[in-house]
């Protein structure tokens, strides 16, 4: 869409029609409605004032990308967002060439805005500028300010876009500047800082000593002090829903010729009044009914496990004074926002920092303390170096709580939680143990409180696929459990959340089939699996995980080391691509590896 021509009415007009489009297919397809909401006419502008054909245009998180997809040739398909083959929630690059690049995990935006100038400036391509839009969250993550200490040192022409909405995990961020805002308005600082420049081309040298230094304690009392003390130049704060002062300032920006912030203020969920202000459950919404403001929710009588793990901590918290808990930018994502009002001194978000979270941690374990580090499977990614360096090399007493492990559904590549038994089972010192259901949940959290030195368990999002007839025990140190001992020659061996899957398999064939729960992946219950091997030479694995360094990998391993070379395994696990979006139940058929499809497969291999 063309939108270099329009008037600002007309601008206004299609801010209008973006917000109603966003409300109409977010309220029936869940998504990001909130934080798309309030950074429309951000966007609008930098359309207006850049060129998305040439300008790389780069969405920190990218679940705030809403209105540029729907500006770039994606409007007539935009009811397929997070569907199975439709429009991604964040920027994909193989959906559309506007797209810049992939986005999913935090505070990236501005390592590549940087890296996009190096290589435009190589390139000696002048005519392009890079933009970068970042909320006020995103920007307090430690990788933010590595990319801003060289951006201010190189001096590369890059247009930085902070949409600060005080309504993220970095709050403080958006507060100060809100109040330094109301007392210095940016306008006022900006020429300011012009005639105080001019002034000292005129003034003698002890004149110009006096000055500089009156404007350096100016700066201090402006919201812009950081940025301008890295090296960068600040606009600011400007109203963030106002199309004509955002367009006149990036077009400011953009002459520059230098790295600059501009700092705008907006509003969060604008434009649907339930949605305004700092709500935090209308930033990521499942399907709800536009007129109420209410979810469509699918009934279920159980808690999810988020849930089970986190009350299951707070009784545990209640009982033991050294249990302690820390959450990167998740509190309410991984149930330690009940854990952090009930104990302030004792767990903690830390924002967007999953190293500082483990590490921060670690230290409170040298002290003698337990913590508990709660993150979501794709980003304890981002925490790996800590994980092996001050975690596992002291062998110290941390647990990790491992939220929405397997498939995630409509968040897609980015999000999906399917690697961390791969990339954990090869760390020294770590015990790596999961849950099958309701009650095990509060095993595993009574079992990480006691295990010394560092230990692992996952769960999934929502609820267990649960082996109903078979409740859990408590965790014994690499124990697994025989669910059902058949006398076919056929293993399921279940992991995890797998448990449950191959519980419902093997209620769909007619073999008298021996089912297991592995518990733990590392270490292994050698015994069990030689007694196993024993009786049933066709193993199948059922675990949400991907296939490659996974539970169907460690267990080929251990027949290998065991020489015990008359056993087939298959395993269900994932295939060594990235996930794409959609439902669990689409992407599990997509992938054959939905009930059905293994039972088929299972019996094609009989037959």
């Amino acid at each position: 869409m063309d939108i270099k021509q329009f008037e600002i009415e007309q601008l206004k007009n299609l801010c209008a029609d973006i917000r109603s489009k966003i409300i109409e297919v977010v309220s029936h397809n869940g998504g990001h409605l909130s934080s798309n909401m309030g950074a429309v006419e951000l966007i609008v502008a930098m359309h207006y004032v850049f060129d998305a054909k040439k300008d790389p245009f780069i969405f920190d998180v990218s679940h705030q990308s809403y209105a540029h997809k729907l500006l770039t040739d994606r409007w007539d398909r935009f009811d397929t967002l997070r569907k199975v083959d439709g429009i991604s929630g964040y920027t994909k690059p193989s959906e559309s060439p506007y797209d810049y690049f992939v986005a999913g995990h935090s505070s990236t935006s501005i390592s590549l805005a940087v890296g996009a100038a190096k290589a435009i400036a190589l390139k000696n391509e002048k005519e392009r500028i890079p933009i970068a839009l970042i909320g006020d969250g995103a920007i307090s993550a430690g990788m933010v300010y590595e990319a801003l200490n060289e951006l201010g040192d190189r001096k590369y022409p890059v247009v930085i876009v902070l949409n600060d909405n005080e309504m993220s995990i970095s709050k403080p961020i958006g507060a100060i500047s809100k109040y330094l805002s109301q007392a210095m308005a940016g306008q006022f600082y900006q020429k300011f800082k012009s005639r105080v420049e001019k002034v000292l081309d005129f003034l003698p040298e002890p004149a110009t000593y006096m000055a500089k230094r009156f404007e350096e304690g100016f700066k201090l009392i402006t919201p812009g002090m950081l940025f301008e003390e890295l090296g960068l130049e600040y606009i600011g704060p400007i109203d963030g829903h106002n199309l004509s002062a955002i367009i006149s300032t990036l077009k400011t920006a953009k002459k520059l010729k230098k790295p600059v912030i501009v700092h705008a203020q907006t509003i969060k969920g604008k434009g649907y009044v339930k949605a305004e202000g700092q709500f935090e459950k209308w930033h990521g919404v499942a399907p709800f009914d536009i007129e109420s403001g209410e979810p469509i929710l699918t009934k279920t009588l159980n808690k999810s496990a988020t849930v089970l793990f986190s009350e299951a901590l707070l009784e545990l918290a209640k009982e033991k004074e050294d249990v302690v808990g820390a959450t990167a930018a998740m509190p309410s994502g991984t149930g330690m926002d009940k854990l952090i009002r009930e104990f302030p001194d004792r767990f903690w978000d830390v924002a967007i920092a999953e190293q500082h979270a483990v590490t921060s941690m670690c230290a409170m374990a040298k002290e003698g303390f337990k913590p508990f580090i709660a993150i979501y499977s794709t980003f304890l990614q981002r925490a790996y170096d800590q994980i092996i360096h001050d975690a596992c090399l002291m062998n110290l007493n941390v647990a990790f709580a491992i939220d929405r492990a397997g498939i995630v559904g409509e968040d897609g590549e980015t999000h999906q939680g399917v690697f961390d038994i791969s990339y954990l089972n090869v760390i020294p010192n770590i015990t790596i143990f999961a849950p099958r259901d309701d009650i095990g949940i509060k095993y595993a959290v009574e079992f990480a409180y006691n295990h010394k030195g560092v230990c692992a368990f996952r769960y999934p999002r929502g609820n267990f696929t649960a082996c109903e007839e078979v409740k859990s025990k408590p965790f014994l140190l690499g124990q697994g459990e025989i669910l059902h001992k058949g006398k076919s020659d056929i293993a399921f061996i279940g992991y995890g959340n797998g448990v449950g899957k191959a519980c419902e398999c093997a209620k769909l064939l007619d073999k008298d089939i021996t089912i297991v729960d592995l518990r733990f992946i590392k270490p292994l219950d050698s015994k069990l699996l030689k007694n196993i091997a024993a009786t049933c030479k066709r193993w199948y694995v059922f675990s949400d995980s991907a296939k490659r360094g996974g539970a169907g990998e460690i267990l080929l391993g251990f027949l290998s080391e065991q020489k015990i070379d008359d056993v087939i395994l298959e395993s269900f696990e994932y295939e060594d691509i990235f996930i794409p979006h959609g439902s669990i139940s689409d992407i599990e058929e997509k992938l054959n590896i939905s009930t059905n499809k293994i039972v088929e497969k299972i019996i094609k291999v009989k037959s």
